[in-house]
């Protein structure tokens, strides 16, 4: 049973957080902005299909918490703190994707501006995967586990 959550876990964390990550951070450089600055790489289309990548892979993701928690009571480690840092960090971020980053998103699409609320987007994406990251070397790390 172990090995079945431990491989859904990383599984999903690879397939479903992963875009998430790539698509956020792709988004500000295809969102359009108003003022017309001679880029051509803006695509509206393209935009707005990394949104939707954003959103549903995003919703799809929480499997990644649910599993690693069922994972975590099998092990017997929910009490462990870097589980419990990790349990954060993952609500945290999971919290920024659904509070700000996809609001956002859809906010650039609907009502571009001169860029600014990209950089802000860009900024906030940026953190998420920063967070993400922390949460992966935790996994691996694991400071203060019980376990060798």
């Amino acid at each position: 049973m172990e090995s079945l959550l431990l491989s859904a876990h990383v599984l999903a964390g690879i397939l479903l957080v992963g875009p998430v990550a790539v698509t956020a951070s792709l988004f500000p450089r295809y969102a359009p902005v108003s003022a017309t600055t001679g880029e051509t790489h803006r695509n509206a289309d393209i935009a707005r299909l990394l949104h939707r990548v954003t959103r549903g892979y995003g919703a799809a993701a929480l499997v990644v918490p649910v599993v690693g928690l069922a994972l975590a009571g099998v092990q017997g480690r929910t009490t462990e703190v870097w589980v419990i840092v990790a349990m954060v960090l993952t609500a945290v971020a999971g919290g920024l994707l659904a509070l700000q980053i996809a609001p956002r998103q859809r906010e650039a699409l609907d009502a571009p501006d001169d860029g600014a609320q990209l950089r802000r987007l860009g900024m906030l994406t940026g953190v998420f995967n920063l967070l993400w990251a922390l949460v992966v070397v935790l996994m691996i790390v694991r400071p203060g586990s019980s376990y060798p």
